[in-house]
């Protein structure tokens, strides 16, 4: 339990330590965060902002995740041929960190295009969703054969196998929650804020999957502890990333941070089975992709019956429509923290009544 607290608190240290001169380094480079004209007009004079933070956040996350998992390793490791299983495949960390780290490098690679080669549009859309439906099936097949198929139906105790039918859906959920964090990190602080909550209870319920009954055999101690470890890490990391990101901020995580932590979301729900629940945890996120999916819908509809085409929203993804209707980023900030707070808090519950 120890590791459980070190590890966020060394994050925290690490962020706030490294951040400054990260900041510092990114100005002088000029890698600067472009605005877009037909975004909130409030956001022109972000201009400038030095992005790609998100790569601290990773980095920093997989260093303090792997140190403190192999030291809680060696604690649980009895003799030789136990410590040799540290390193196979059915250990969840391993493929929790490869869906992490295979988004965050699609993001890098973007931010890379936008920033240093100055190539505004970044990476063309389907260069990107091939990336990520690659990185997406590599992950599912891996989940496939050491995670297993079956999934739990939230508040009913009961699994649902897919069978063969788990590597498709995993592969579009990797796809869909990748680029759902990545439309939330549109507010100063919006990501990193949700982030905290999020990995908190991804976190809990991970140590929940070690001391009830009904959850112990789902998954090994080492799984569990490890991905506990990491969640925990991500949110120590995104609360020092917070310092130097809330409004206004001084730095952005730009698509390397927020498909980093996209992946961190998807794939803690796939090793802990609990998918189902990124719905609860993850909800703001799913929200802001729902509101663009509803948004583009409506307005080809609208357009191709009556020539003109409609709004739901005044802008998506939906935090620009608070934005639009008079809330403030701090506000706005505020109600998703809020709002994933409950909503977490209802998932814990629900995973206590699955497992007890």
């Amino acid at each position: 339990m120890l590791y459980l607290f070190a590890a966020p608190v060394l994050a925290v240290a690490l962020m706030l330590i490294l951040m400054p001169g990260c900041i510092k380094e990114l100005r002088k480079l000029k890698f600067g965060q472009t605005m877009y004209e037909l975004g909130p007009q409030t956001h022109l004079n972000k201009k400038g902002t030095p992005n790609m933070g998100g790569l601290v956040i990773g980095l920093v996350t997989v260093v303090v995740t792997v140190l403190f998992a192999a030291l809680n390793y060696s604690r649980l490791a009895k003799n030789g041929g136990e410590l040799a299983r540290w390193w196979t495949l059915d250990n969840g960390l391993w493929g929790l960190l490869f869906v992490a780290l295979g988004a965050m490098a699609i993001g890098f690679t973007d931010d890379y295009t936008k920033d240093v080669k100055k190539n505004h549009e970044g990476l063309k859309p389907m260069q990107k969703v091939a990336g990520q439906l690659v990185v997406g099936l590599a992950f599912s097949i891996w989940a496939y054969f050491y995670v297993g198929s079956d999934v739990i139906l939230p508040f009913t105790g009961k699994t649902w196998n897919l069978g063969i039918f788990y590597i498709p859906l995993i592969t579009l959920t990797v796809l869909f929650m990748t680029n759902s964090a990545n439309l939330q990190d549109g507010l100063d602080g919006l990501l990193s804020s949700v982030t905290v909550v999020g990995m908190i209870a991804f976190g809990v319920l991970a140590v929940l999957m070690g001391r009830l009954t009904g959850a112990k055999a789902l998954l090994g101690e080492t799984s569990r502890d490890a991905v506990a470890i990491l969640c925990f890490t991500l949110a120590g990391a995104a609360i020092g990333f917070l310092r130097f990101n809330h409004y206004p901020a001084q730095i952005f995580m730009g698509d390397t941070g927020s498909m980093f932590i996209g992946g961190v979301m998807v794939g803690a729900a796939v090793v802990l089975k609990c998918e189902f629940l990124l719905l609860l945890i993850c909800f703001t996120c799913v929200m802001s992709s729902v509101s663009v999916m509803l948004q583009t819908a409506y307005f080809k509809y609208t357009k191709k019956k009556t020539g003109t085409g409609k709004r739901i929203f005044k802008m998506s993804p939906i935090h620009h429509h608070f934005e639009m209707c008079g809330m403030k980023e701090t506000q706005i900030v505020a109600m998703y923290a809020v709002v994933t707070l409950v909503l977490a808090a209802l998932a814990i519950l629900s995973a206590v009544k699955w497992f007890a």
